[in-house]
């Protein structure tokens, strides 16, 4: 048993030990190119959540992960098949029932990890400060490396391209498809503009319809993509989002919590 995992752990150890800090990591199923598998944002999502849980917990931190959410807002792949949509206002209903499920069982710091670019949680969060007790943090966490991505990268990625290609193949290789060559089974990952010009230099935004934005749901090269790259990027991660659960656990929630 690991007790930072919730599936892992049983009541005998729950009843005797009470967690500061839930993980609940969010992913989506849904196609990413040609090459990687529906469950990608999920896969992430719980790998990144199984080692940065583990090390916190390593450092001291009193942190429980719970199991992934492997379902997102897929509103804009509805054209492309088996792309299984949640609502935003049923994701933010699921994530509000779980966390008066902690909020019951004594935890009221929760970090949401979100895998799936799709999701937007910011409003729900803003909803929550007003009318719950529980403090929610969120982490976009392909956005936590945006600082050092270039150091790591050579092509921006957007879905299913250099950096998270780079991450299946450093955890889960067996699932990214190759061509009898040995190459990626993979477009560029090109993404064609739209009519107008405002939306396109980033003035106007839209909701992008993917089946019309790219040719095979991929947006962002990933011939470049390889293992090392991709652990890295855990590296990163790791020593980041553990060191922020440690500080989290530790801190007292106080009237002027988090400040």
């Amino acid at each position: 048993m690991r007790p930072w995992l919730l599936a892992e752990t049983n009541y005998t150890h729950t009843k005797e030990h009470q967690y500061d800090v839930a993980v609940l990591p969010l992913g989506a199923t849904e196609p990413h190119n040609l090459h990687l598998p529906y469950g990608t944002d999920l896969f992430e999502a719980t790998i990144i959540g199984e080692r940065v849980c583990q090390a916190a917990h390593q450092r001291g931190a009193n942190v429980v992960l719970l199991p992934t959410i492997p379902y997102g807002t897929e509103t804009n792949l509805r054209e492309m098949p088996l792309a299984m949509n949640l609502n935003p206002a049923t994701l933010h209903a699921v994530i509000r029932d779980l966390t008066q499920s902690l909020i019951e069982s004594g935890v009221r710091k929760v970090l949401l990890l979100n895998s799936h670019g799709g999701n937007d949680f910011k409003p729900l969060l803003r909803e929550m400060y007003g009318d719950s007790p529980a403090h929610l943090f969120l982490c976009n966490w392909y956005q936590a490396v945006s600082d050092c991505y270039d150091q790591i990268f050579t092509h921006p990625d957007d879905h299913a391209g250099e950096m998270e290609t780079s991450f299946a193949l450093a955890y889960f290789p067996n699932l990214v498809l190759r061509r009898p060559s040995g190459e990626l089974a993979a477009d560029d990952g090109a993404v064609n503009s739209t009519r107008f010009a405002a939306v396109n230099n980033g003035w106007v935004s839209i909701t992008r319809p993917w089946h019309l934005l790219t040719n095979n749901g991929g947006s962002g090269n990933p011939h470049e993509a390889t293992a090392d790259k991709g652990e890295r990027l855990m590296e990163v991660l790791v020593e980041r989002l553990a060191g922020f659960l440690v500080e989290l656990s530790a801190s007292d929630l106080d009237d002027e919590f988090p400040f």
